[in-house]
């Protein structure tokens, strides 16, 4: 660990903005969290390839703070031969760090593209670069909601890590026996990488839960009544949430968490009031 890094291993993910004023917002949270020393900075990419230049927009005015940048990179609706240019100009651009993802299916897309599977996808990176980057692929502890079952998507994991990944970030939860049994599960079929968890900071109780519904991530019965109960009252959702997140957070890092990676949705400060919870 570099001594300029953050204690808890921490790291932050950011969206490309569409218009100047969400780029103005993206490097005001860029600058605040910057200050926390983090590991890296990642930044989403569109399915296949649909916001693939203000990714590589994005992931340049964020790594203008000298901190590592990793792109998300996805194979769906993609051909070899977009994915190997784009691998030379991140290579071209000092970007050694990326996210690689399956990604879904944008509308109205007929082809699926050339590589199907996440595994694929890191094993080509691998066979294009060999070890120039470091690669990041996405864990699901609640189950992908595509997968049949836990074991069979926790098999799909195993074979990202075995192509040749050095880590995961998961989705975001908000139960935390989910994540210790997922990454129990995965050891046992020899992962021995680490396993990140992906935290969600609790802002919008609607849109939230509009997310979640839509990527499986389940928001417990209990956090759902007391948002709910705070109907529009955005200083209460926020406190509220705020301590349900920090607990959380803590929980994961007593028991063994090798870092936390949270979805900023390009907003500084609900991280930050977590981050310094953690330290205080």
């Amino acid at each position: 660990m570099s001594s300029q890094e953050h204690p808890l291993g921490i790291s932050f993910e950011f969206f490309p903005p569409a218009t100047d004023v969400g780029r103005g917002k993206l490097l005001q949270a860029r600058d605040a969290l910057a200050t926390r020393q983090p590991r890296f900075f990642s930044v989403t990419y569109g399915a296949g390839g649909s916001t693939q230049e203000r990714t590589r927009a994005a992931v340049r005015a964020v790594g203008e703070r000298g901190i590592t940048t990793a792109p998300h990179l996805s194979c769906i609706g993609s051909e070899k031969a977009q994915l190997r240019d784009l691998l030379a100009q991140y290579r071209e651009e000092g970007i050694d760090s990326l996210v690689a993802l399956r990604g879904d299916m944008p509308s109205g897309m007929a082809s699926l593209g050339e590589l199907r599977y996440g595994n694929e996808l890191v094993e080509f990176i691998r066979d294009e670069t060999g070890d120039h980057f470091d690669i990041a692929v996405a864990a699901y502890p609640e189950s992908h909601p595509q997968a049949p079952n836990l074991d069979r998507d926790v098999e799909n994991f195993a074979r990202k890590m075995h192509a040749g990944a050095n880590m995961a970030i998961t989705q975001y939860f908000f139960t935390a026996d989910a994540y210790f049994r997922f990454v129990d599960k995965a050891r046992a079929l020899g992962v021995e990488k680490p396993i990140i968890p992906g935290i969600m900071p609790i802002i919008n109780y609607t849109k939230l839960a509009r997310f979640s519904d839509a990527c499986g991530a389940e928001i417990p019965r209990w956090i759902r009544k007391q948002l709910e109960s705070y109907g529009d009252d955005s200083d209460a959702i926020s406190q509220f949430g705020t301590e349900v997140v920090t607990n959380l957070c803590q929980r994961l890092l007593d028991g063994g968490a090798p870092g936390l990676h949270f979805y900023t949705l390009n907003q500084s400060t609900p991280v930050l009031k977590i981050v310094d919870n953690l330290t205080d």
